[in-house]
């Protein structure tokens, strides 16, 4: 059995694919994917608990090589990957290792900042998330949480136990903004593929200059060079699918159309 939690959004009607969600840091399946749950009308929907996150057993390391390993556990059928921020990463990991398995590719403001880290502002993003790592080592789980959520206690996700959890495994997690992506790989691959960021305009001018800015760049980068669909979501940061989920959803369906539409053409069902 894999090491992992996952919630199964079944549809109503067979399906030989399915959708596998993943979250990014600090959170978990059901927290992060919530305002996906329409999506399931059609779909059969894995939302994902990576490990040391949510439901799943702990481990010593959060690593982003062994979770798109958990996630191949998971693609015993046609797959329509969807990763946020860490997950990004984990998704294009999966879908570079088992491109036969992968139906369609949606990212959603990946932390994949290697892939671009010869422009200088996600360059400066790298070094400053460096020495936040290296400030933070030293920090408990709930000084953490204050770094993340401020003092405001509403704002921490519940149930809390899952929130200290996350920032646990996120305090020793292995950068996934360092990684080594051959993404050039999946750009021969003629499935559909969309890259999702937010405009930011409404974000903190902080968050937006030390993030913000270096997301952008990212998703514009790994769009190209994957050949994918980039779309900025208007009024959304970092969480376009929380903040703007009718928007997002509205994208993922067309995503996933697209890709039966292109099945059913190279079967022969369009003629």
């Amino acid at each position: 059995m894999l090491p992992l939690h996952v919630t199964t959004w079944d549809a109503s009607r067979a399906r030989d694919d399915q959708v596998i969600l993943i979250h990014g840091t600090m959170t978990w399946g059901l927290a992060a994917f919530a305002g996906q749950q329409p999506l399931a009308g059609h779909r059969r929907i894995l939302v994902v608990d990576r490990r040391g996150f949510g439901a799943s057993p702990d481990t010593e390391q959060s690593d982003y090589d062994v979770d798109a390993d958990d996630i191949l556990g998971l693609m015993d059928r046609p797959t329509h990957l969807v990763g946020h921020s860490y997950g990004g990463v984990v998704a294009l990991l999966a879908a570079v290792r088992r491109p036969a398995s992968v139906r369609s590719l949606a990212l959603i403001e990946p932390s994949a900042l290697a892939v671009a880290a010869d422009h200088p502002v996600v360059a400066a993003a790298l070094e400053n998330n460096r020495r936040h790592v290296a400030a933070s080592r030293s920090m408990s789980a709930e000084e953490y949480l204050s770094v993340a959520y401020g003092t405001d206690d509403q704002a921490v996700p519940e149930p809390r136990e899952f929130a200290v959890r996350a920032a646990e495994t996120a305090l020793r997690e292995r950068p996934c903004w360092e990684a080594d992506l051959p993404v050039d790989a999946l750009r021969p691959h003629d499935y559909p593929k969309l890259v999702l960021t937010g405009t930011w305009e409404n974000a903190r001018p902080d968050y937006r200059s030390g993030v913000g800015e270096a997301l952008i760049v990212t998703a514009s980068t790994v769009a190209r060079r994957i050949g994918a669909r980039l779309h900025r979501v208007p009024g959304a940061d970092h969480a376009p699918h929380q903040q703007r989920p009718d928007e997002v959803n509205r994208l993922l369906r067309q995503l996933w159309d697209a890709a039966d539409t292109a099945v059913s053409a190279s079967t022969g069902g369009g003629r």
